[in-house]
């Protein structure tokens, strides 16, 4: 994808290859981002509202106002005097919808996040399967030219095709080998 009239050309220190995957991410998050729903759009906005400065600096104000109003120091009936039961309830409340809202972000994050995830691990099992074809080749080139070919043992094992089922089930015994040796607290 050719670099677009609105965007600064690329450091010479980029590659054009790696200047293209990330305008391609970039695209693809863009994407990603204007096709989510209005529930996700709100949830979003609330939770990055929600965790900025003014969003705090508003409940200051907030809770200075109503306290000096329902303390009675300011000539005004209290409609919410002390312990302001009222404004704990709206204050639970917002909370209760709060957590909500986060918690509605989070799970689209965790999906998008499981998706890179799964992105990654094709990668790098595909990268895996092409370098083990190279090292094989390089091996046969190797022997069709007459080098010499140390047997490494290193080498004839990098050449082995990795299995992700044998990898996950190699991690798995040494993370229940790790868990057996750790003490009981």
């Amino acid at each position: 994808m050719p670099p677009t009239t609105d965007s600064p050309p690329a450091p010479r220190h980029i590659s054009r290859v790696l200047e293209r995957n990330m305008r391609t991410i970039l695209r693809l998050r863009k994407k990603a981002a204007r096709q989510r729903g209005i529930q996700d759009r709100i949830a979003d906005f609330i939770t990055a509202f929600s965790g900025s400065m003014p969003f705090l600096w508003l409940h200051v104000a907030w809770f200075v106002a109503w306290i000096s109003i329902n303390s009675g120091r300011l000539g005004i009936t209290p409609f919410d005097p002390f312990p302001y039961g009222l404004l704990t309830m709206i204050v639970s409340l917002e909370a209760i919808f709060l957590a909500t809202f986060v918690l509605v972000s989070q799970n689209r994050f965790s999906r998008e996040a499981d998706f890179r995830a799964d992105l990654d691990l094709h990668i790098g099992l595909l990268t895996e399967h092409e370098l083990t074809r190279s090292l094989r080749m390089l091996d046969a080139i190797q022997d069709k030219l007459g080098i010499a070919n140390d047997a490494d043992a290193e080498l004839a094992d990098l050449e082995l095709e990795t299995r992700p089922e044998d990898v996950l089930a190699e991690l798995e015994r040494l993370h229940q080998r790790a868990e057996r040796k750790l003490p009981d607290h």
